[in-house]
């Protein structure tokens, strides 16, 4: 089950008022689609100034409350961990929303149309597949929230093959909002539901990773884990679901998400190195520095991407500023680490020269003109001197930092973030003003770039979890190798089969076919035909049964005979798969081509084949091959094909 959505904590709450805004927002695009269509139609000037007076007051509340649901998505401090003041805050995705969907009526009518079965008699089953769905709507922020998911991505698979047939409409429409805009999106197939499923999966790995305990090993373990495994099934929604119509879910989008992901991994392996604390040894501090320049490379590389269009109209300015924040902070942190190396720890005889050189070289890309690596070392000026840049290039970054901060207004709350960039901004000018003298000529030289590397490069993750086996909830149908949208059978007939003449072969696992059927028998006579799957003997339902107890059925046959029932399996061309009915907040009929075209490697999706992979979330029942063998004795065997006959 899922938490209550009506309980009093913070992500209920947000979650409530981003349903509501979604609500305003489809409201308010219904209204402005509306006064575009008067203005095409009408001549009457008059008229024109009214609709577009209309127009204006439309489009600015549209404006508002694009801004109000920003402002949540920037909501961050909602999905921290609550005892946490000592971390910078991490950035989580919030769950996508979606309407309530009935599958009551399409479900009873379609299995009374194809499956020739009381549609009433299920009502039990289609109750337990929408609670499961509600379920899904505030699933609790842990693994058992993720197991719900994934139980609900395990069914869909098979609530396909059951009732969406590919030349037959049912009517139930799917609408999920945009995460970042609002926008509505609403379509007749499962696959807006399967994507948005999945991609709320990886959501909320990034809400378990951003509520961890970071200042204990164990909590960064998990954080750890928790944004590889969301940067593996978004990465997994990337590959599959390709032609998505909401922009969230795009390619150019989901792949920003991606590096978002494995960059606030990134910087929680790099907390996890320094949570025990830096050991002020030389060898200690340059590895740090590598570490700390890794972090902030990734962050970059998200910030880059963030501001490319048309990401950029998407995604909060809060997000941006944040990635932008730590690229600088960390950057700085990494020239302040090599900076108290140089002028902490000095070359002393006991000190491996060779080892202390190399670890140099390998923290520079290039050095001054004239400088080499032995010469910083062993000169103490020029140590000094380059140490001292580097102290300099820190205390510019984190001043970038802060006024970087000072822009956004959504971060003007997070009181923790502004404290630790004071807090590092006065280490390195502290660090500075140790090393100053009044009487040393100030060197403007620019320190060296500082070449990024880390011993634990964050990667993405599938979880295995995610791998759930569920019993499908109308496995009374039949097996889906038979009864299934797809298939086209006769209504069910009754067959009189009497005793002293039943002159068949049986065959396959479940359901069993008929085959080698004596023409001049009583049950053909009926009506029986080669080919037909018995379905039920006398009372007793037998889809799911094998050869050997339908024969147990059979050999309990008296006098009077027994009737069954069997259906024939229709021949039919495989239709071409209708075209679905997709809504998508009243935008251009481009938008979903939009979404494919922006692509952080700069391919068009159009100029190559898409291979669909099968799907690690989804799990079906495989067609299974039968095999069958005549009998020539009316003998009972226990092999896959058995003789019915009597003397």
């Amino acid at each position: 089950s899922g938490c209550n959505p009506f309980a009093q904590t913070g992500r209920s709450k947000l979650q409530n008022k981003r349903a509501s805004l979604n609500q305003q927002i489809i409201k308010e695009m219904r209204l402005r689609a509306g006064a575009e269509n008067l203005l095409k139609a009408t001549s009457n000037n008059k008229v024109k100034d009214m609709v577009l007076l209309e127009l204006s007051y439309v489009n600015s509340n549209l404006q508002l409350l694009m801004g109000e649901l920003e402002e949540l998505n920037s909501s961050v401090d909602v999905y921290q961990n609550t005892q946490e003041t000592a971390n910078i805050p991490l950035i989580a995705l919030g769950l996508k929303e979606t309407k309530e969907v009935d599958f009551s009526t399409p479900f009873k009518d379609f299995i009374l149309e194809h499956y020739s079965e009381d549609g009433n008699s299920f009502e039990d089953e289609i109750a337990d597949l929408m609670d499961l769905r509600q379920a899904c709507r505030t699933p609790s922020r842990n693994e058992a929230g993720i197991e719900l998911l994934a139980k609900y991505s395990s069914h869909l698979p098979l609530l396909e093959s059951r009732f969406f047939s590919p030349n037959h409409q049912n009517g139930i429409f799917f609408t999920w909002y945009d995460s970042f805009t609002g926008v509505p999106v609403c379509q007749q197939n499962l696959s807006l539901e399967k994507a948005s499923i999945v991609f709320n999966m990886g959501a909320l790995y990034s809400q378990i990773g951003t509520r961890s305990d970071r200042q204990k090993t164990a909590g960064l373990d998990e954080a750890i884990s928790s944004f590889q495994k969301a940067a593996g099934i978004l990465n997994h929604l990337k590959e599959t679901f390709t032609h998505t119509p909401s922009y969230d879910m795009s390619p150019a989008m989901l792949s920003m998400l991606i590096r978002m992901m494995l960059a606030q991994a990134q910087e929680c392996l790099f907390e996890k190195i320094v949570l025990p604390g830096i050991q002020n040894q030389f060898y200690s501090l340059m590895k740090t520095a590598q570490e700390a320049a890794k972090v902030s490379e990734i962050y970059d590389h998200v910030y880059q991407s963030m501001i490319q269009m048309p990401i950029k109209d998407n995604v909060p300015l809060f997000w941006s500023t944040m990635a932008q924040i730590k690229a600088n902070h960390y950057r700085s942190m990494a020239h302040y680490f090599v900076g108290s190396a140089l002028l902490d720890h000095q070359l002393g005889p006991s000190d491996d020269e060779d080892q202390q050189e190399k670890t140099l070289s390998q923290v520079y890309d290039r050095l001054p003109e004239g400088q080499s690596p032995l010469d910083i070392l062993k000169k103490r000026d020029e140590r000094k001197c380059i140490g001292k840049t580097h102290i300099r290039r820190a205390i510019r970054g984190h001043e970038e930092a802060l006024r970087i901060y000072g822009l956004c207004h959504n971060l003007s709350k997070m009181d923790a973030l502004q404290d630790i960039l004071k807090a590092s901004h006065q280490r390195s000018l502290k660090k500075y003003s140790e090393n100053d003298s009044e009487e040393e000529f100030t060197d403007y030289t620019e320190a060296p770039d500082i070449i990024s590397k880390t011993e634990h490069k964050a990667e993405m993750e599938v979880p295995a979890t995610t791998k759930v086996k569920v019993t499908d909830f109308f496995q009374r149908l039949g097996p889906l190798s038979v009864f299934s949208a797809k298939q086209r059978w006769t209504p069910p007939r009754t067959i009189r089969l009497c005793a002293e003449d039943l002159g068949f072969t049986l065959k396959g696992e479940s359901p069993v076919q008929v085959v080698s059927l004596d023409p001049h028998c009583s049950a053909a006579t009926d009506g029986l035909k080669e080919g037909d799957y018995i379905v039920a003997v006398g009372e007793t339902d037998c889809k799911w049964m094998g050869v050997s107890e339908v024969m147990r059925l059979l050999k309990d046959v008296n006098e009077e005979g027994i009737d069954i029932q069997v259906v024939s399996m229709l021949d039919s061309n495989p239709p071409m798969p209708t075209k679905s009915a997709t809504f998508c907040g009243n935008l251009p009929k481009t938008y979903s081509m939009i979404c494919l075209a922006y692509n952080d490697d700069n391919k068009n999706p159009k100029s190559r084949k898409v291979t669909k992979k099968p799907s690690f979330l989804s799990w079906g029942l495989k067609n299974k091959l039968k095999s069958a063998s005549t009998l020539s004795l009316p003998t009972e065997d226990r092999s896959s094909a058995l003789m019915v006959n009597s003397d």
